[in-house]
């Protein structure tokens, strides 16, 4: 899908699953280098920052957690030129979506900075896309949340599962955004050269921006892991209380059925059995039996 949106001859073009058709005639336009028309019609499979003499190509990966798109991570390709934005994406993007209005009705181009060049555009339009990871760590939280909830309503066995997609989704979150610190960091040295001086303290912006979403996500994972260790904790607490409820009755039953075997052994002088009321008598030293023990258990304090 091609989508084209212009403002004061400044120009955003956005690709969703560019055809060969449509990658011929950006680099026609735009004179780009053939080498990247061939990138633009494949996913890469890693970030990275190349710089040209007239525009920058980038490669960036975002997460996708919460929607249900083809994959959970999205791959966009910048090409950042000073008249110029192409973008291209594989998937729909709801940031880019959502941006795209923004810049039918001019709202974000109101300010006059952002008509110098197009490296004002991809600044908030990247500051849109840090955003929307921001909202995957939130979503990311509000799990957390009812699953600690969970935890102390006596939930534990149940929680194992949702921690671990949990856990998931935060490993997910850290391994699609820490590649970004290289490709910041080359913007930041190689950008100003390309947009100009004046431009330098936006670059340093956009990694102020990502350090803050990494943050997020490292905090998250040090609450996941305090939640995943009170979790086994419990679960551990749990299960010595069942074996020892278990060991318990164990000790018990043993003597008890061991006076029975005693009691009907087929011997000439069994005491008691053949009595009146020999029933009764066995049944009233089960029942003693019983009971001293109870006591006992209950003195040592082990239930």
């Amino acid at each position: 899908m091609y989508s084209r949106y212009e403002h004061e001859g400044l120009v955003w073009i956005d690709l969703e699953s560019p055809t060969r058709d449509e990658i011929t005639r950006i680099i026609e336009e735009f004179q780009i280098a053939p080498l990247i028309a061939e990138e633009l019609l494949f996913p890469a499979t890693k970030p990275r920052a190349e710089f040209y003499k007239d525009y920058m190509y980038l490669v960036l990966h975002f997460p996708a957690l919460r929607h249900s798109h083809k994959t959970r991570e999205q791959e966009i390709d910048f090409i950042v030129g000073e008249r110029f934005l192409i973008t291209t994406h594989y998937d729909v993007i709801d940031p880019l979506h959502k941006f795209a209005k923004i810049f039918e009705v001019h709202s974000i181009l109101e300010k006059d900075e952002v008509d110098d060049h197009a490296g004002f555009l991809f600044f908030y339009m990247l500051k849109k896309l840090y955003k929307a990871v921001e909202h995957e760590v939130e979503y990311v939280r509000h799990e957390m949340a009812l699953i600690e909830e969970h935890i102390f309503s006596d939930q534990q066995v149940e929680m194992v599962a949702a921690i671990s997609r949990s856990a998931r989704d935060l490993l997910n979150l850290r391994q699609m955004i820490e590649p970004h610190r290289d490709v910041l960091q080359t913007i930041e040295a190689e950008g100003p050269q390309l947009f100009g001086k004046e431009f330098s303290p936006y670059l340093r912006a956009l990694s102020n921006e990502y350090y803050r979403v990494h943050n997020h996500v490292m905090r998250e994972m040090e609450s996941l892991h305090e939640l995943r260790e009170t979790n086994n904790s419990l679960l551990t607490t749990k299960q010595n209380e069942t074996m020892r409820i278990f060991t318990i009755l164990a000790f018990v039953t043993f003597p008890l059925s061991l006076i029975v075997e005693i009691f009907s052994m087929d011997t000439h002088n069994t005491p008691i059995v053949g009595l009146p009321y020999d029933f009764w008598i066995v049944m009233a030293i089960l029942t003693f039996a019983s009971v001293l023990m109870v006591w006992f258990f209950r003195y040592k304090n082990w239930f």
